[in-house]
């Protein structure tokens, strides 16, 4: 398959205040190395061309010598700072990617990301366009009202947990993310997807990702991430 120029963008600029640490998640130490490494080694050892990581303005020079440099992640081109919003962060992630004809979003504080899973959503994105690795969910789901009461069950069947890293055609999610920056949309955009769901009415690919593949936000997903990791390396 013809992949043209693959851009992947890799967020790393949150503060992780859920984890009630004073050191970012992303920079928490995790089998000996930082949160962020993990996904930068599984890009590095990807089918991507670059990788365009975007941090705090005040963790440049942390990533650039303490990750990049230390590991000899030669696919990351350009070190950025993110903005007030992951949506800013994304936007200019994409910015600072052109010219790239395919571009994949990823959070830096998924670990378990792997080279098949971004072979797999990037093969998504070339068919359709737009598409995201996620999971089918297997709890039963309720929705809430303001007061927390149970309002509606949806069904089971159909419903899926939306991971990254979210690929696209490179036009496809920069018009979104301008016309997103035009307007005054009030609902939340919480992902990459849902920007091209609405203002492009583009749907998105779902390729079944992994269950391991689990964002790092609390302790206890610091310990989930530790016994993801030891199984997986002792399967190499």
């Amino acid at each position: 398959m013809e992949y043209g120029k693959v851009t992947a963008i890799v967020l790393a600029a949150g503060k992780g205040s859920r984890m009630g640490s004073q050191v970012p998640k992303q920079y928490l130490t995790l089998l000996g190395h930082e949160v962020l490494y993990y996904s930068l080694k599984a890009f590095e050892e990807s089918i991507v061309d670059q990788v365009v990581l975007v941090t705090g303005a005040g963790d440049i020079d942390y990533c650039r010598s303490e990750l990049v440099e230390k590991y000899g992640f030669s696919k990351v081109k350009k070190i950025i700072a993110g903005g007030a919003e992951r949506y800013d962060s994304v936007y200019m992630g994409l910015k600072a990617a052109a010219p790239c004809d395919y571009v994949l979003i990823h959070d830096g504080a998924r670990p378990m990301v792997t080279p098949e899973i971004i072979s797999q959503v990037l093969e998504g994105a070339i068919a359709c366009g737009s598409c995201t690795t996620a999971v089918p969910v297997k709890d039963t789901i309720k929705i809430a009202d303001a007061e927390d009461m149970a309002v509606d069950t949806p069904e089971r069947r159909g419903l899926w947990a939306i991971h990254t890293p979210q690929g696209f055609s490179y036009e496809v999610i920069l018009e979104a993310h301008e016309r997103f920056r035009q307007g005054a949309y009030r609902i939340p955009v919480t992902d990459d997807t849902m920007m091209a769901e609405i203002f492009l009415r583009k749907r998105a690919k779902l390729v079944k990702g992994s269950y391991r593949n689990i964002k790092v936000t609390t302790p206890e997903d610091m310990e989930i991430a530790e016994v993801f990791l030891k199984k997986q390396e002792a399967g190499r």
